[in-house]
């Protein structure tokens, strides 16, 4: 999943599209109410008339960049980014230093422009490929996206970003070295290699097959978003019988050890996570049988979301529906038929 480097890529992108599959009808609402699930923004994020070029020009007047905060009524991870992360006083002032911040509704219908064109926040979410909430698209001075967090980042790993980003540091160093120098959380400090169910893991491309996907999982040692991970969600039942869905690869994302790709490209560990630009720990990246990656997950989830996952590439409802919000509220609503709770941040 490449990150789109200028605004104008995007454009042309949503106009090589039909309209997006991923646009909801909208809710009317009375006037004074607002949808199930709303959750009020900061008072502290800009008023904007969703001019996206005028945004980034008005930031970078004030020292700043823009930051685009997509949403959706109802999303408890967009809940947790508002009270756990920019709740806290050094989150919200060092957000604020660095950035202005434009909430953008994945489902909205307000105008939102671009240059010369127009879309709703709806189609434009559409044409960025937003699959995550919350999705945050950091822009600098010359329109181009410097840092894509697609979903929740907790506090520690936000702050990060918060630095890189609004530091300008990208001028220097590529994000994945300067995520190696800034120490890490208190961690285990292993690596969760028993999910490991191919042959040899240092030549994925003999581990393509038409029967199951290919499953590549990047973690670090001291990550205790790893840790949650493999105690929690995968080691729960379910958690178990979708591994078993694939074939599983698991590398030390800083490793330099020599490996074959899906491709057949031949490359340290660590140049392949540049290659792919892999930013998060855990992340897991979902190949087909062709070696072509379809879908990855790069950020906080917990156990639902995580399962949704990993049932949406295995299931091949990613070639069906592409928009994977739509496919996570059909999936709760079936599980729901069949009197199984859901909850999601459980």
């Amino acid at each position: 999943m490449n990150i789109y480097k200028t605004i104008s890529v995007i454009c042309m992108l949503f106009f090589a599209l039909s309209h997006p599959a991923g646009a909801a009808d909208e809710t009317e609402l009375s006037p004074g109410l607002v949808n199930p699930g709303h959750e009020e923004k900061p008072a502290w994020f800009k008023v904007s008339f969703m001019d996206v070029y005028e945004d980034i020009a008005v930031a970078a007047d004030n020292n700043k960049r823009l930051m685009l905060y997509f949403y959706q009524d109802g999303c408890p991870y967009c809940k947790k980014l508002l009270e756990d992360n920019f709740g806290q006083r050094d989150i919200a002032d060092k957000t604020q230093k660095y950035f202005d911040v434009v909430a953008i509704n994945i489902w909205g219908n307000n105008e939102v422009i671009v240059g010369d064109d127009d879309f709703t926040e709806a189609e434009f979410a559409a044409a960025l490929k937003v699959q995550y909430t919350p999705t945050l698209v950091f822009f600098n001075e010359d329109r181009q996206v410097v840092y894509r967090a697609n979903g929740y980042y907790p506090p520690e790993k936000f702050h990060t970003v918060l630095d890189y980003v609004g530091q300008q540091m990208e001028k220097e160093i590529n994000y994945q070295d300067y995520l190696a120098k800034v120490n890490p959380q208190p961690a285990s400090g292993k690596l969760y290699t028993d999910v490991i169910n191919i042959k040899d893991p240092k030549n994925l491309q003999q581990a393509l097959s038409a029967d199951k996907p290919l499953l590549v999982m990047f973690e670090q040692k001291q990550c205790a978003a790893c840790d949650e991970l493999h105690s929690d969600m995968l080691s729960r039942p379910e958690g178990k019988e979708q591994l078993a869905r694939f074939n599983v690869a698991l590398f030390d994302m800083w490793s330099n050890e020599k490996i074959t790709t899906p491709d057949g490209s031949q490359m340290k560990v660590r140049d392949w996570v540049k290659t792919l630009d892999v930013k998060y720990a855990p992340s897991m990246v979902f190949f087909n049988a062709a070696g072509v990656e379809v879908f990855r997950s790069d950020a906080y989830l917990k156990a639902f979301h995580t399962h949704s996952v990993m049932d949406y590439v295995a299931s091949g409802a990613y070639k069906e529906q592409p928009n994977f919000q739509r496919y996570i509220d059909s999936r709760a609503d079936a599980l729901r038929e069949q009197g199984i709770e859901v909850d999601l941040m459980k």
